[in-house]
């Protein structure tokens, strides 16, 4: 009984270490099979999150659908093609002119002028289901005929409403029943690298589709037009696409083709488009008056450059310079002289000559601004009344 009694306290201290021991060798043995039959479970693992798309994979235009069918199926039958013919007196023998020529045989030896015919090519859009086409001037200029062919084979003479030269714009009319129509698009919310199709009939081959994008939009001082904000494109642009369409990828006009820029007369990815924006004012006043109403102050203005700036002892290259203002005309009787710098008009601030242009020819004629700027390094602040825009002012007169 008493070697009972002394081995039962040695047994109860040895069980807390048999647990341990136990424990250990089991966890031991775990490991061991772990490592030998899945020795992956033992590697590093890295945490790494993954941030998914919610945006829907279907196809829309602003992704790029696979066909735009059906934007040039709204937009085409509006596009029409355009052949124009003028007369011309063609001198065949110039030498009778010719004063010595005169003084010895007199006119014994005059010969009637040729008549010789010029014929041209370009495109159209129609715009109004009463008749109005728009195009570009060029296209129709000096034409003693203007003939409009529609996608339909439908043929029509067609009579000019009127013309805006500096803007390279002209409205037609044809009178024909049941004409397709374009939809305006707002050419304004146009970005660099939307999808643009040009629809026109170059070189006379028939009505054709191009594809590209908004190269770049608000081009100017190309020396193409008095006014120009032209929207840039790689879609192919050639002879016989003036006054086509340039339209976005829901067929909406956004602009007219005008005009490109090459070395060989061919398409080299650089076309130029009238916005709407521009051309929808010509056309409206056009539609309404016959012509385009401009305001004109009557003064001659140049961009300032650091060496202009330098000279007149001012801090920033911001505003224009009165060149020269033309005697008795709006500006010379509200007091603006040469020298002035210009940097306000109205609510708009001027930073340069295309602000300068634009603000000035968006009055109307009898409006009253307000100019703002500096004379000899003091702010000062004249009303102008505007007057209408005569039409064969260059591009320096405003």
């Amino acid at each position: 009984m008493e070697l009972k009694s002394q081995w039962e306290p040695r047994m109860k201290g040895y069980k807390p270490l048999l647990f341990l021991f136990q424990s250990i060798t089991v966890g031991l043995a775990a490991a061991f099979v772990v490592l030998i039959w899945h020795p992956e479970l033992l590697e590093n693992q890295t945490v790494v999150e993954i941030v998914e798309s919610t945006t829907s994979t279907t196809v829309s235009p602003a992704s790029g659908p696979v066909s735009y069918a059906e934007a040039v199926a709204r937009a085409a039958p509006a596009v029409v093609n355009i052949y124009t013919r003028k007369i011309t007196a063609d001198d065949p023998h110039g030498m009778f002119d010719d004063p010595i020529f005169r003084h010895f045989f007199g006119d014994s030896f005059q010969v009637p002028p040729r008549e010789r015919q010029e014929s041209s090519l370009g495109s159209g859009v129609i715009v109004n289901a009463r008749g109005y086409v728009l195009t570009n001037n060029h296209v129709i200029e000096d034409a003693d005929t203007i003939r409009v062919a529609l996608r339909d084979g439908r043929k029509t003479d067609a009579e000019v409403v009127g013309a805006d030269p500096e803007a390279d714009l002209a409205v037609l009319k044809i009178a024909l029943e049941d004409l397709p129509t374009i939809t305006l698009g707002r050419s304004e919310e146009l970005q660099v690298g939307d999808v643009l199709l040009a629809i026109g009939n170059p070189f006379g081959v028939g009505q054709t589709v191009t594809l590209g994008i908004a190269s770049a939009t608000g081009r100017n001082q190309l020396g193409i037009n008095t006014f120009e904000n032209f929207i840039q494109t790689d879609a192919a642009i050639n002879p016989g696409n003036s006054g086509g369409a340039l339209i976005n990828a829901t067929g909406e006009l956004v602009g007219i083709n005008t005009a490109i820029f090459s070395r060989t007369g061919g398409s080299q990815g650089i076309g130029f488009a009238i916005p709407m924006t521009l051309a929808k004012g010509s056309m409206t006043q056009i539609i309404e008056t016959g012509h385009v109403s401009r305001g004109w102050l009557g003064i001659e203005i140049q961009e300032i450059t650091a060496e202009l700036a330098e000279s007149f002892g001012l801090e920033s290259e911001k505003g224009v310079i009165i060149a020269g203002v033309l005697r008795d005309g709006p500006a010379y009787r509200s007091g603006l002289r040469p020298g002035d710098v210009v940097t306000g008009i109205g609510n708009e601030s001027i930073t340069d000559l295309r602000d300068a242009l634009n603000t000035i020819t968006r009055a109307q004629p009898g409006d009253h601004i307000l100019v703002r700027g500096t004379r000899d390094g003091q702010p000062f602040e004249l009303q102008a009344e505007v007057a209408e825009r005569p039409l064969q002012t260059t591009s320096e007169g405003r």
